[in-house]
């Protein structure tokens, strides 16, 4: 099984620990939540991300910067918009981004 770490952003903080519960649930699967935006930036760069999931409550203006950080670096860090929709969704956005997980 691949190992994914994902960065969660968000402003709620009650949805942030359940989607650290849900991705950390699959096997090799790793959460940082974070609703601090400044702080973001930081972390991308010095920590090994793969998805950067944008939660509840952002900023339009943030969400677009942190996609163009994100899409700037070497790294290939991926972004998902996820609002809800439960685990399932979660899930078939992660694997449209890696198919080979999908075993």
């Amino acid at each position: 099984m691949k190992t994914l770490h994902f960065l969660v952003i968000g402003k709620n903080q009650e949805i942030l620990e359940v989607l650290k519960r849900i991705i950390e649930n699959n096997e090799g699967w790793t959460a940082e939540i974070q609703s601090d935006e400044n702080f973001c930036y930081e972390y991308i760069k010095n920590n090994k991300v793969d998805i950067v999931l944008l939660s509840s409550g952002l900023e339009d203006d943030f969400e677009r910067d942190i996609k163009v950080f994100c899409a700037d670096l070497d790294t290939d860090v991926k972004v998902i918009d996820h609002y809800g929709g439960g685990s399932g969704l979660l899930k078939n956005e992660v694997y449209s981004l890696f198919p080979n997980l999908r075993e």
